[in-house]
């Protein structure tokens, strides 16, 4: 506060003002270092803003920026200008990052609508849905194909007679399609998360996947990645069938990290109570597993006093737990949440083995620079940014209480204990709530107002029930005695899976909320480092960002017109302020998408337009007035010249230009094929943006 009075007084004392914040940095400077990987961050995001790809002569000289600030910052003797030219090195470094992951992934796309096709490939991944089965291919070989071949495509099968195993060997019959387009400008990109896999087609098959004889030899990585496959399913295979029904798939989910199995209405229930989290093999299983194995070894190294009193078991039970938590991490899947967490846990137990602090900001910083560097799509991935949220603001919390005074009202004994393990998981669940609260709304539009509850009862069933019966299984099944220890962990699933359904029956457990502005997010985030990465008083600078953010979230107003990406779905602003289908849609997944992210919880079929919303449709069309604006839509030729002479905003499903000149914007089928979806702003001036210019001229964006 006291940087904040001294604002208040800049006029009359600029040099002192200038002087607190000096040494207000100067106090902070071991904290300096943290602040590298939101660099790397933020050159990653920087090049992944941009319109159009870099050329490679600017990729050179940003390369040489980041030279020059490396080696001018080690010779800067001033303390400020090194920290700034270490953060300039630091942005240059992401961006060149990226720019270099985008090159070495490159892989050929389908252009178009290709099929059917014919094409022999080896199987890497095999998914069990509720539709069928999706596969993914590899190592693909086709006779006759329309360009070059993709290195994978992802295909679904309705129905599939004979089980497939990963690294068999097959034949199909396939329709192949680009990666999806967003389904409105801004919207989540599957192109772009496309690229980064090599995925360069999806689509679907007729008929059955036929098995073949094998076309090569498998490499030694192929063959260990087959094998780890068909030992995950053979797991998977035998957890279920040790615990059949939703228990079994809960309990798979946790293990094996394959959720096929699991019931709708169990993965809406954990959604809408805040307790998404557990059936996604991340941070919180592979901490209590390898927290699990590193307690067992030590426990039972620690029993023989022989080697208790010679050896360092600590260490020894460090190495175990990692390798525990990395056979986990194995047969889950090797999923990028799983991964990522696993890096922060490598960094805790090397820290144990090098005699350092198990848990600290630097740690973080360590495993974050890591990712960033040799995966840096991650940092627009919402299971990254999560993931970091909520254990840097739980590390900056635990700062924060150990530099205050232990209180002395707490109850002694067991009631002490007691008290602050509950205390504990209610605080861990606020701030962990608040912390991915913002990428949350961002990335899904949605709110669980009773994660707090949810999360209070089901982490010590999670701790103390459902993990350690999972580490038994896990031990025990090469020996056939699994099956006791997963009834156990089953217990524990239907535990947790009540107190999912019993907060998600709570009046409004969940909110659909507007989607946020990249600009609110950034800031938010933005200030959540300021505070959560310094330490002293003028930590709570970050305060201001985080309201400007949430400001800018209130006043940044919807769009008025969506065009889906088929030309045919389309959306416009009632008067009553919500949006209305305009006819038939047939792009249900956009129509769902634009409902939730303008905060919308009915379903497509119920917001069709009527008359009561302002809006007349018949057979021809629609046409309502929106801000003052007229808008027409025409879906038949017939009516073209009618909309033509009245309307402002002219929407065709049919070809509209050269034959409509009144508008003063026209947007048809050519316009949608070229563009993709339209989002269209009619307050004072009309104000158009596109899936395509959103996206920019990438190479996971191609016209």
């Amino acid at each position: 506060m006291a940087v904040v009075q001294s604002a208040l007084r800049l006029k009359v004392q600029p040099g002192a003002l200038w002087r607190r914040i000096e040494a207000a940095a100067l106090s902070e400077q071991p904290r300096w270092a943290l602040w590298l990987p939101v660099g790397l961050a933020g050159g990653i995001g920087l090049y992944f803003g941009l319109a159009m790809e870099p050329a490679i002569p600017a990729t050179i000289a940003v390369a040489a920026l980041a030279l020059f600030g490396i080696v001018t910052a080690r010779s800067a003797r001033n303390p400020f200008l090194r920290a700034l030219l270490a953060l300039l090195a630091a942005v240059a470094i992401g961006f060149c990052a990226a720019k270099m992951r985008t090159q070495t992934v490159a892989a050929p796309v389908v252009p178009h609508r290709i099929g059917p096709v014919h094409l022999a490939g080896r199987v890497e991944t095999v998914e069990y849905r509720d539709n069928g089965v999706r596969i993914r291919l590899g190592e693909l070989q086709a006779k006759r194909f329309p360009g070059p071949l993709p290195a994978h495509v992802r295909v679904t099968m309705r129905s599939q007679l004979q089980s497939l195993s990963p690294g068999e060997w097959v034949r199909v019959t396939a329709v192949l399609m680009p990666p999806p387009e967003p389904a409105q400008p801004g919207d989540y990109d599957f192109g772009r998360r496309a690229w980064f896999e090599q995925l360069g087609g999806v689509g679907y098959t007729y008929g059955d996947a036929v098995p073949i004889a094998a076309l090569r030899d498998p490499t030694f990585l192929e063959a260990l990645n087959a094998r780890l496959e068909r030992l995950r399913n053979a797991m998977t295979a035998r957890i279920r069938s040790a615990l059949p029904g939703s228990q079994g798939a809960i309990a798979a989910a946790l293990i094996t990290g394959d959720r096929s199995g699991v019931d709708p209405s169990d993965t809406q229930a954990y959604r809408d109570s805040g307790l998404t989290h557990v059936l996604s093999i991340s941070g919180l299983h592979l901490a209590l597993a390898g927290g699990i194995f590193f307690w067992l070894v030590r426990a039972l190294l620690a029993a023989i006093p022989a080697i208790a009193l010679r050896y360092p078991i600590k260490k020894w039970a460090a190495v175990a737990a990692l390798a525990g938590a990395g056979f986990y991490l194995l047969i889950s899947g090797c999923e990028s949440p799983a991964v990522r967490s696993y890096i922060m846990l490598a960094m805790m137990f090397l820290a144990v083995l090098f005699d350092r602090p198990a848990i600290t900001m630097r740690a973080i910083a360590l495993a974050a620079a890591l990712i960033l560097l040799f995966s840096p799509e991650q940092v627009v991935s919402p299971g990254f940014e999560m993931s970091f949220a909520a254990v840097i603001c739980l590390v900056a919390y635990g700062e924060w209480e150990a530099s205050r005074r232990p209180k002395d009202d707490v109850p002694p004994g067991w009631l002490r204990r007691g008290w602050r393990y509950i205390a504990g998981i209610a605080t861990a669940s606020i701030v962990a709530g608040l912390a991915t609260a913002p990428f949350a709304i961002f990335h899904f539009d949605r709110s669980a107002q009773y994660g707090i509850v949810s999360n209070l009862l089901s982490m010590p069933i999670a701790g103390f029930v459902i993990m350690p019966a999972a580490t038994a299984a896990m031990i025990l099944m090469p020996f056939g005695l699994e099956r006791l220890p997963l009834i156990v962990m089953g217990k524990g699933v239907e535990m947790m899976s009540w107190v999912a359904h019993w907060t998600a029956g709570f009046p409004g457990a969940t909110s659909v909320l507007p989607s946020w502005p990249v600009a609110a997010l950034l800031l938010v985030v933005f200030g959540g480092l300021w505070i959560a990465l310094w330490q002293t008083r003028w930590r709570w600078l970050g305060i201001v960002p985080i309201a400007a953010g949430l400001a800018l979230v209130f006043v940044t107003a919807p769009p008025d017109l969506l065009i889906g990406r088929d030309g045919v779905t389309i959306a416009l602003r009632a008067k009553n302020g919500s949006l209305a289908f305009a006819g038939s849609m047939k792009d249900d997944y956009a129509a769902q998408q634009w409902l939730k992210r303008d905060g919308d919880e009915r379903l497509p079929a119920e917001a069709l337009a009527r008359r009561e919303d302002g809006i007349a449709c018949d057979a021809l069309g629609c046409f309502t007035t929106i801000d003052g604006f007229k808008v027409a839509v025409t879906r038949r030729s017939e009516a073209l010249a009618e909309d033509c002479a009245r309307a402002d905003v002219l929407v065709a499903s049919v070809a509209a230009h050269g034959r409509c000149q009144g508008p003063r914007l026209v947007i048809d089928t050519s316009d949608v094929q070229r563009d993709g979806a339209y989002a269209v702003w009619l307050r004072g001036s009309i104000r158009v943006k596109t899936a395509q210019g959103e996206r920019g001229v990438r190479p996971w964006s191609r016209p």
